[in-house]
């Protein structure tokens, strides 16, 4: 069973949970591009370059 994640952080976000782990940078730009959404407060997509489209 795996889990689906619920959206990506930049790290040492405040909003992240307990239960979040890091990620390599490849990863995180792969999980933007399949739609996982992005935190609205740390924007993990702007501090990666990441356009959508």
């Amino acid at each position: 069973m795996s889990a689906t994640p619920s959206g990506e952080h930049a790290g040492g976000c405040w909003n992240a949970g307990k239960r979040s782990r890091g990620i390599s940078r490849d990863e995180a730009l792969r999980t933007l591009a399949d739609g996982i959404p992005a935190c609205s407060h740390c924007r993990p997509d702007s501090e990666l370059g990441f356009l959508d489209g």
